[in-house]
């Protein structure tokens, strides 16, 4: 029998190595949005524990290698442009980051981890727990309880608000969340570009390489099962005649991904090193299988660019990630679970968010202008399927009630596993976005916890506006710049949808235009405004002067003794010049005017659906 003074020592050894922690945040996963949510929740005091289970941050766009922001160039939204400016710093130009022609902004993915570990380590209130993992998760009253492995020590750890940021979203099932894989039916959600029938097809993930020009023939000898018949077909090699996939110059493959330091991002979906497989239901092992054999298929095809492009110079750059083989962290998935929210976001409300049965814009708390963009050219079937890349569509805001699963409490869920259209995930699931939905989850649990509120009760508004606040975007305007005095009036009115934008797609560029210079028109009042103010006892005036509009408001405002004095003395305070009450008044000089003397964004609350709530 052991004895009992040995008994005594490993219980103590074990007490010790088990800690139980109080939280008001927990964020699973490290990711981009993560990274984002945690960061932003410990800015506004709340204390926030993260974990991840590599040694990494930043997700796809570090630890999957996919060190290029895919969109937003002209939005850089809240703590995108907090990202881009350290970039910038590290690198030193917006331009030295134009190093490849897939974005604008180009990166080595280390850099990317080494700067959101160095923002994250100066926030005092937030807590990052790596190599770790959910081993237990229940939920007592009105707290969750987590068991956290983290090594060889076990956390036991208590949280009201819990963030679901994980690659797949993977706490979705255990919680038994409803949620939605592969594509939709075209009458799920009446988009007319989805298949007749609903599958359980998914994205293609890809094994990226980072590969580096060493100066000398590198080439590695013939993988296992190499067949350049594989690969021919991804770039024009004067062999491929029957296909309707555009095949660029091996010039202008190289380039693509071209990072600074002369490396070389190779994530490339043209019969390149792209894989088809659903994992997201597999067993870690069947995962960990599949993700190996992704890992051949891009060796494969390094040494098709080695031997038949001739970039013998090129090899897989073995310090980028530090890993035995020199493969990024985690393989690059583009697609997750989906929830069901609060509200779905699907293709109509993105082409159309003026004209549907909900007023989705007005809960906006991210946007993005990327198209739809599918990979499935590795599925087996490809040629059956919907033609889903780069499908044009305008700026789109994401609503809020997206991130809110509709059946728990004080659980959020974001990266990509938000609730969206299948066809939608291919424009929400690029980083700035997925960036800017995990600031927003942040925002809404952090003013949960301070407002003692369910993360649904917290107003709308309030999200919206310390958005706005954090010089983020709530609405897609792409003529209105966040260093634009007047941005944030421009943006609560456009929430209203007092004034609304004009979405439009040109070449490569997806746009809704404000248009703050444009003189005003009756046409953009009387749908705008009959939400919000009674018109049969304040009629628009038909002559839409700055006197006219002026007096308009005055009698509106009924009891707060404006008088058409104070425009004028506040005309310039305002920023607005030419104070001429005859001519004509612009749409941007109305949204100002309506913003600092009526202020309908904070005075008509809204629901998730962007309903108008009425004050009895």
């Amino acid at each position: 029998m052991m004895n009992l003074k040995y008994i005594y020592f490993f219980i103590t050894i074990f007490l010790s190595s088990c800690t139980k922690t109080n939280y008001d945040i927990v964020v699973v996963g490290g990711g981009v949005s993560g990274i984002t949510a945690a960061i932003q929740s410990s800015r506004l005091g709340s204390k926030t524990l993260l974990i991840e289970k590599s040694d990494w941050l930043g997700g796809m766009m570090t630890s999957a290698g996919v060190s290029a922001l895919d969109g937003n160039y002209k939005m850089p939204s809240g703590f995108l442009k907090e990202f881009r400016d350290s970039l910038v710093s590290y690198y030193g130009s917006l331009d030295s980051l134009k190093t490849g022609w897939v974005s604008n902004v180009m990166f080595e993915p280390s850099v990317g981890n080494e700067i959101l570990n160095k923002i994250a380590s100066s926030e005092k209130n937030l807590k990052i727990l790596f190599n770790s993992k959910i081993d237990q998760i229940k939920k007592e009253k009105d707290k969750w309880h987590l068991n956290v492995k983290s090594e060889n020590k076990l956390d036991e750890i208590e949280t009201a608000v819990l963030i679901d940021a994980t690659e797949l979203g993977d706490l979705i099932p255990i919680l038994n969340i409803p949620y939605h894989v592969g594509m939709d039916s075209s009458s799920m959600y009446n988009e007319k570009i989805a298949p007749k029938n609903s599958n359980d097809i998914i994205q293609d993930l890809t094994q990226v390489m980072i590969l580096k020009d060493y100066g000398k023939d590198v080439t590695i000898p013939i993988p296992i099962n190499y067949n350049r018949d594989e690969f021919i077909c991804s770039y024009d090699s004067n062999e491929c005649y029957d296909t309707e996939l555009k095949l660029w110059p091996k010039e202008s493959f190289i380039s693509y991904g071209k990072l600074p330091n002369d490396k070389y991002m190779i994530n490339w979906p043209i019969n390149g090193n792209d894989y088809y497989v659903n994992s997201i239901e597999m067993s870690n092992e069947d995962r960990m299988y599949h993700y190996e054999k992704a890992k051949q298929k891009s060796i494969r095809f390094l040494y098709f660019i080695q031997t038949e492009m001739g970039y013998n110079n090129l090899y897989i750059d073995k310090e980028e990630f530090l890993t035995t083989d020199g493969f990024p962290k985690i393989p690059y998935h583009r697609e997750s679970r989906r929830i069901k929210g609060k509200v779905t976001l699907d293709l109509n409300y993105i082409k159309a968010p003026y004209f549907q049965n909900n007023s989705l814009y007005r809960t906006g708390v991210a946007v993005g202008d990327y198209p739809v963009d599918h990979h499935h050219n590795a599925h087996p079937n490809y040629n059956e399927l919907p033609k889903l890349d780069f499908y044009p569509i305008p700026s789109y805001s994401i609503p809020l009630g997206s991130l809110i699963p509709d059946n728990i409490k004080n659980f959020l869920v974001i990266e990509k596993s938000i609730s969206v259209s299948n066809l939608v995930n291919g424009t929400t699931r690029l980083q700035p976005v997925v960036m800017q939905i995990g600031q927003a989850a942040g925002i809404l649990a952090s003013l949960a916890v301070s407002q003692n509120k369910l993360v649904d009760k917290v107003s709308i508004r309030d999200v919206q506006l310390e958005i706005l606040n954090n010089k983020g975007y709530i609405q897609p305007f792409i003529d209105v710049s966040h260093e634009n005095p007047n941005f944030i009036s421009y943006q609560k009115i456009g929430a209203c949808g007092i004034l609304k934008g004009e979405g439009m797609n040109i070449g490569w560029e997806n746009k809704t235009l404000f248009y703050p210079e444009n003189e005003l028109t009756r046409t953009d009042l009387l749908e705008g405004l009959k939400d919000y103010y009674n018109l049969n006892h304040h009629p628009i005036p038909n002559l839409l002067t700055i006197n006219n509009i002026s007096n308009w408001i005055i009698k509106v405002g009924e009891n707060r003794k404006l008088k058409l004095k104070d425009f004028e003395k506040n005309w310039k305070d305002f920023g607005l010049k030419e104070y001429d009450l005859n001519r004509i008044i612009k749409r941007g000089e109305f949204a100002i005017l309506i913003d600092k003397y009526l202020n309908p964004f904070s005075m008509f609350e809204v629901n998730f659906k962007g309903q108008i709530i009425k004050n009895d």
